[in-house]
C-alpha cells in the first residue's frame, strides 16, 4: 500500500519528500486555505517538492462547465503530476467521465458508500477516496465500508486505486492496508505516529548502553 500525505503545508511536504516513502499528496479547500496562499500558488510548490500524484481539487461545485475549465487550468500546471480532484456528485461524475476520455486522472472524494464508490470507477476514475474518520464520527463502520469497495473492485477488476482518507490514527492506516487499500492518505502527525512504538525506544536505549560498555572495553 502506497503512503501520500495529506497536506497543503509546504514544510511539512518537504520534509516528508525526505522520508522515502511518501509517494503523492493529497490536498482540500480547507486545507490551502490555512496557508494564506491561492490553491494554484500551492499546488505550484508541492510540484516542484513530490514527484508523485498531486491530487488539486476543483472548488466551483455544481457548474459543469466551470468545473471543466478550473479542472483544465490546474491540470496544466503540471501534466505529469496533477490529478483533479471531484466531489462525488452529479456534476462530479460527469466531469470524471469527460476528464477520463481526455486521459487526465481523477480522484473522486467525499466517498461515504460503496455505492458511490462504484459509480466513480464506472465513471472511469483513476482514484476514489472513500473518508474513514468521518464515517467513524457518526458511528458508522469506516472498516466495512473498505472491505465493500475493495470486494467490488477485485469482482469486477476495475482499475481505480482506492485512496483511504479522513484517517485520524495510525489504527485506520493498519487496517486499510489489511483490507487491501491500494493508498492511505495520512496527515503528517499520525505519519509520525506510525513510525513509534515503545518498545524501539526502550530497545535503542538498550543497544546504546550495551555500545558504550564494549566501546570502553576495546580501549
Amino acid at each position: 500500500m502506497e503512503l501520500f500525505i495529506d497536506t497543503a503545508n509546504l514544510n511539512e511536504i518537504e520534509e516528508a519528500s525526505t522520508w522515502g516513502y511518501i509517494k503523492g499528496v493529497t490536498t482540500n479547500p480547507s486545507l490551502i486555505a490555512k496557508e494564506g496562499l491561492t490553491q494554484e500558488e500551492v499546488i505550484n510548490k508541492i510540484v516542484k517538492l513530490i514527484d508523485g500524484p498531486i491530487s488539486a481539487e476543483v472548488t466551483c461545485n455544481n457548474d459543469v462547465d466551470l468545473m471543466l475549465e478550473q479542472a483544465h487550468k490546474l491540470y496544466e500546471i503540471n501534466k505529469k503530476n496533477i490529478v483533479i480532484k471531484l466531489p462525488i456528485n452529479e456534476e462530479g461524475l460527469k466531469i470524471c467521465h469527460q476528464l477520463s476520455k481526455e486521459n487526465i486522472p481523477t480522484n473522486l472524494t467525499l466517498c461515504f458508500s460503496a455505492n458511490q464508490a462504484l459509480l466513480a470507477m464506472e465513471a472511469g476514475a483513476t482514484y476514489v477516496s472513500p473518508f474513514l474518520g468521518r464515517l467513524d464520527d457518526i458511528g458508522e463502520n469506516s472498516f466495512q465500508l473498505i472491505q465493500e469497495i475493495v470486494a467490488i473492485k477485485r469482482n469486477y477488476q476495475y482499475q481505480t486505486k482506492i485512496i483511504c482518507a479522513s484517517i485520524r490514527n495510525p489504527l485506520h492506516v493498519k487496517n486499510s492496508a489489511v483490507l487491501g487499500a491500494d493508498i492511505a492518505t495520512v496527515p503528517y502527525k499520525i505519519l509520525l505516529k506510525l513510525k513509534q512504538h515503545h518498545l524501539t525506544d526502550s530497545g535503542l536505549v538498550t543497544f546504546e548502553k550495551d555500545a558504550l560498555k564494549t566501546a570502553q572495553l576495546n580501549k
